[in-house]
């Protein structure tokens, strides 16, 4: 199976501060990935390195999206990574509160949108054209997740599991290969967080989107991850698939311990 996203021995230095050191991670296509380890692990450092918000000290990251070429992307623009394919989310909901559910999905669109300044002036026909195309691709994308009946709603009233939703659905507006996901399950309740569980499985299998997620919740991580990266103080220790990381030793000296069984 091929890689859509090789990272190659990345260090992340800030100032005196080793961050990330020598990390490598693959996630291939139609694969379900997850990142794991203590807080301050690296983690998030990680997902700043791969989708341009950090340039990576040392080190190689690379994307192969499907059907596309193999890229260098160092260091490469944040929204150049949305262009090529990458989306993500983040730890703390970042949804415009004001707007409306359809109009945060639009927002995530707009980034191929194919009009410039002057068709948003003068909004030819196919301007028109194109806008209407944006609000019918988004209110689909509502659909498949779950939210259409909530789609004039405003985001800031949605419930916090919504908004979390909400979310990967701007990030899937934007057409990605790769869907980064920090944290999605953050502050659900159980039965939210079964319901993301089955989502991020049919966004992979419908949609055809590879995921790589960073997690805390142990269960959500064991049941739908096809691989296991783990993380701790920015140096990978171990990798493999669920029920090899259960059973790694150093994995639960450093992080799992008895959790892993509840």
């Amino acid at each position: 199976m091929d890689s859509v996203l090789e990272v190659n021995g990345t260090t992340m230095d800030f100032g005196g501060l080793r961050a990330l050191h020598a990390v490598d991670l693959q996630v291939r296509q139609g694969e379900i990935v997850a990142l794991i380890g203590p807080n301050g692990a690296g983690k998030t450092t990680f997902f700043n390195c791969v989708t341009g918000i950090y340039d990576p000290t040392e080190g190689d990251i690379f994307i192969s999206p499907p059907g596309g070429k193999r890229r260098r992307i160092n260091g490469i623009k944040i929204n150049r990574a949305a262009e090529l394919g990458m989306a993500r989310t983040f730890q703390n909901v970042r949804l415009f509160p004001n707007m409306t559910v359809l109009e945060n999905v639009m927002i995530g669109r707009h980034c191929r949108a194919k009009a410039g300044v002057l068709g948003a002036i003068f909004r030819g026909w196919d301007t028109r054209r194109e806008e209407q195309e944006i609000v019918d691709h988004s209110y689909e994308i509502l659909v498949k997740i779950g939210l259409a009946d909530q789609v004039d709603e405003l985001a800031k009233n949605l419930p916090y599991g919504a908004q979390r939703r909400l979310e990967i659905a701007r990030a899937m507006a934007t057409e990605p290969f790769l869907l980064l996901l920090d944290e999605p399950a953050a502050g659900m309740n159980p039965r939210e967080t079964e319901a993301l569980e089955e989502l991020i499985v049919q966004i992979r299998d419908e949609e055809k989107i590879s995921i790589l997620m960073i997690e805390h919740d142990m269960k959500i991580v064991m049941s739908i991850s096809d691989r296991i990266f783990v993380l701790d103080y920015g140096e990978k220790i171990a990798e493999g698939t669920p029920a090899e990381i259960r059973e790694n030793p150093v994995v639960i000296k450093a992080y799992l311990g008895e959790d892993v069984n509840a």
